[in-house]
């Protein structure tokens, strides 16, 4: 197991992290949570909230161990990261037309929309597609997509979608030689020291894995809750990534480590990752977003302007400050069950609030985490 804890400052939450998570379980926005705080060499705090389902008798949530269905933090944990490996390495070119890498994807104005265009959702598609019901199989649904005709112009705006991370993924594995799972496992995975994570959790894992859903009563673990991942086989650039509160740490150290691994070797060159990190159009960076400094949202008010993260339908979120040298992850499984009727709008305040008590805490270690 790689050590990514030089100290750990903090054994306690401070109260602000402790009120806003357990707000959360006592409205019935989700059963439990993991929150792991740290800088890129230091774990602050890492803990678990609740448990697994709504029952007390279920496993308790452990930011080691258990395993969550992270959504949509997929598209810039593995399919962005691997398509920057790429790019640094000189084997992807952003600024090259897709159909170059994917020559399925056909359509008016298509040789327009390059890697970046997908990066920056740019590309002129929609956000989504119903391929759980739309096709029968993987290859069926991979065929609707490349054949999906552009809603807009290349370039004309930001659209966030779906359809943007899953022709990414594609290029991915054109461009890497092997599918996405496996150049993602070799390429990121590994080299960062994120052991537990990885796609399709075989069986054996499954007591660790948060349940996303129920089904005649019984908690489902382990069957991702994308149904548009589930047809494509539970691999796709979009969603399908299974990761630990502290494996997704491990990456934010790499991060803010500017692309430097836990054994010290430079993974990724520096410019590569302060290339794929900068603010560019609509909040966005490539493949990541942007705290939006306009209002007060999963970011919450604290972090400063150059912050990037993400965030997953199920509950799950990342914010990276590279100024503070901070970063927060707050993991959830707010689709199991909700007894919150609008549990997406008061994830996004508890988000915000842990980041604001994220910063706090970071104050609160003093010159010894600073960057």
């Amino acid at each position: 197991m790689v050590l990514i804890v030089a100290a750990l400052i903090a054994l306690q939450a401070p109260p602000s992290v402790d009120e806003a998570v357990r707000t959360g379980i006592a409205t019935g926005v989700y059963p439990g949570a993991v929150v792991v705080i740290g800088t890129r060499d230091t774990v602050l705090l890492a803990r678990g909230y609740g448990n697994f389902t709504w029952s007390a008798g279920s496993a308790v949530l452990d930011p080691e161990r258990s395993l969550y269905d992270v959504a949509s933090l997929t598209k810039p944990v593995a399919t962005t990261t691997a398509a920057m490996i790429l790019a640094d390495r000189g084997h992807l070119a952003l600024s090259r037309p897709v159909q170059a890498y994917l020559p399925g994807f056909l359509g008016a104005g298509k040789e327009r929309v390059t890697v970046r265009h997908l990066l920056e959702h740019r590309s002129g598609l929609r956000a989504f597609l119903r391929l759980d019901t739309l096709a029968k199989s993987a290859d069926e649904a991979r065929r609707l997509v490349l054949e999906e005709p552009l809603s807009w112009a290349p370039g004309a705006r930001v659209e966030y979608s779906d359809l943007n991370a899953m022709l990414l993924g594609w290029v991915v594995e054109a461009v890497g030689g092997a599918s996405l799972d496996s150049f993602v496992m070799r390429e990121v995975l590994k080299p960062v020291g994120m052991e537990a994570s990885g796609f399709k959790p075989p069986r054996s894992l499954r007591p660790g894995i948060v349940p996303v859903g129920l089904w005649r009563g019984h908690a489902i673990a382990g069957e991702i809750h994308d149904q548009n991942a589930a047809r494509l086989g539970g691999v796709a650039g979009h969603a399908g990534l299974y990761a630990t509160g502290l494996d997704l740490a491990r990456f934010a150290q790499f991060m803010l480590r500017r692309g430097v691994g836990p054994d010290g070797r430079q993974l990724v060159r520096t410019g590569a990752v302060e290339l794929f990190t900068r603010r560019g159009p609509g909040h966005r960076a490539l493949g990541w977003e942007m705290r939006d400094t306009t209002e007060r949202g999963s970011a919450g008010e604290r972090l400063s302007a150059a912050s990037y993260g993400h965030t997953g339908y199920t509950g799950t979120s990342i914010w990276i400050d590279p100024v503070r040298n901070l970063f927060v992850i707050l993991l959830t499984n707010r689709v199991f069950a909700p007894r919150h009727r609008r549990s997406i709008r008061a994830l996004r305040e508890i988000r915000g609030a842990v980041a604001d008590a994220a910063v706090g805490l970071w104050e609160e270690c003093g010159v010894a985490c600073r960057p």
